[in-house]
């Protein structure tokens, strides 16, 4: 009896008339086949890629902006980072944009791997931008995005300092002059309350937390015999009680004992799947928020 009443169900969506010496068993084959193929079709409504780096541009042009109109930005900077890769302020943000994009339904504009590294630029292999250079290229960057006519703009933001207030102001001055929403995101503070989850305690620059997340990434890239302990690190002055450039360490603690690496597989595992959902949550619903008050619409 079920089959009888599911064919009736979509018989009449499908507008399907079924020829009386036709049985309703054969009759349900053939419109499981057909829905199946339909469904199939809609499928392939994605691109071929989600990175604009390897799109078309005939076949970008079919999906932005009738289709697609999110882009996430990855941004960071080249750094030391203890005994994890120096552009883990890449890396991670990179990862996230393509574990995002096919559910967002978003493109990927191409990482900006360079930025205002700030006090740990004297350490070999570390690369710094003013912040002259860095707040115009940024914003040159979201007016192409703008001009290419994405409608939300994602800055999935890797690295912390002065960097993560810059970002801030250009998207607080052409959200409005271009009619677009910008959202900034500094993952590693979104997710303060899974580090504790995870760890028990406070993360650190290269600390536990992002340590965490770059071995679930690129393991073969961890360094675990490098690292001497406690010596290595150091703990951030509590407001503005001391400073020193260079930083002393490429380790930097947010709080006194806390935030050593673990290497922990179990637990870059775990923090892995739980930054990826918290972060991905936040820009959804940020998004399905701008839709709903029709913002710039």
């Amino acid at each position: 009896m079920l089959h009888k009443q599911i064919f009736s169900m979509l018989s009449g969506i499908f507008e399907i008339k079924v020829p009386h010496n036709k049985s309703m068993k054969s009759s349900v084959i053939l419109l499981s086949i057909l829905i199946a193929t339909t469904c199939f079709s809609f499928a392939q409504e994605a691109p071929t890629t989600r990175e604009m780096n390897l799109i078309n541009w005939m076949e970008f042009a079919e999906f932005v902006p009738d289709q697609i109109e999110t882009v996430l930005l990855p941004v960071g900077t080249l750094e030391p980072h203890g005994v994890i890769p120096n552009g883990a302020d890449n890396l991670a943000p990179e990862r996230m944009a393509k574990e995002f994009a096919g559910e967002l339904n978003a493109m990927i504009a191409p990482t900006l791997n360079y930025g205002m590294t700030g006090s740990l630029q004297a350490y070999p292999g570390a690369f710094a931008i003013s912040e002259e250079a860095y707040e115009l290229f940024v914003s040159d960057i979201i007016n192409g995005l703008a001009g290419n006519k994405f409608k939300n703009i994602i800055i999935l933001n890797g690295h912390g300092g002065p960097q993560t207030a810059i970002l801030q102001s250009i998207a607080a001055k052409l959200s409005p002059e271009l009619r677009v929403r910008i959202m900034v995101i500094n993952w590693w503070s979104v997710v303060s309350e899974d580090t504790f989850a995870v760890f028990g305690e406070n993360g650190g620059h290269s600390g536990n937390n992002e340590t965490a997340y770059i071995q679930a990434i690129v393991p073969e890239h961890i360094h675990k015999d490098r690292y001497t302990g406690e010596e290595m690190t150091t703990a951030y002055p509590a407001g503005s009680t001391w400073s020193a450039y260079p930083f002393p360490s490429s380790i930097g603690l947010y709080e006194p004992g806390q935030g050593y690496p673990t290497f922990s597989e179990d637990q870059a595992t775990e923090y892995y799947e739980k930054v990826n959902t918290r972060v991905f949550n936040l820009i959804e619903g940020i998004i399905e928020k701008w839709d709903l008050a029709k913002l710039y619409r």
